[in-house]
């Protein structure tokens, strides 16, 4: 009896256990589109693509057409869709960055940015200042980068 005790106990608390966790996320729970989102669908609808409504509401295409038809219709909207949102960076990824700055800095690349505050990224490296560290400071580089910039 008692053997069997422990395999009916576990058998009925396991469905409350399994119950009282959050709900998956589902693409129900997703923000409705947005107009630039809805604008860019009916733009690729002209083009000539197929758009369905997902489940969640929002559209989405068949991909019935051929790659080079969609690649056309994507390339001729594209100014309707909205700017994505800027990436945020993890407290780590900040840090890292930072570091690399100071790496970068301390060893005579005094001109070379701080991180975007945002998103980490060096963003205001100039495509000149990118030529100059690919090609003149290599070692510099890869200092760092194997420091992560410590």
């Amino acid at each position: 009896m008692r053997k069997y005790l422990g395999t009916v106990l576990v058998a009925l608390l396991l469905p409350v256990a399994a119950c009282s966790g959050e709900k998956e996320p589902s693409a129900k729970d997703s923000p409705p589109p947005s107009a630039e989102e809805i604008a860019y669908y009916d733009c690729l609808e002209k083009k000539g693509l197929k758009v369905e409504i997902s489940e969640g509401g929002s559209p989405r295409l068949e991909k019935t057409e051929s790659v080079e038809e969609i690649t056309a219709a994507e390339r001729a909207c594209a100014s309707l869709l909205p700017e994505p949102p800027e990436r945020r960076a993890t407290a780590r990824e900040l840090s890292d960055a930072r570091n690399y700055t100071a790496c970068m800095r301390a060893e005579g690349i005094s001109w070379f940015p701080d991180p975007n505050p945002v998103s980490g990224e060096f963003d205001t490296l100039s495509n000149d200042q990118v030529a100059e560290l690919k090609t003149e400071h290599v070692d510099v580089l890869a200092k760092c980068r194997r420091g992560k910039g410590q």
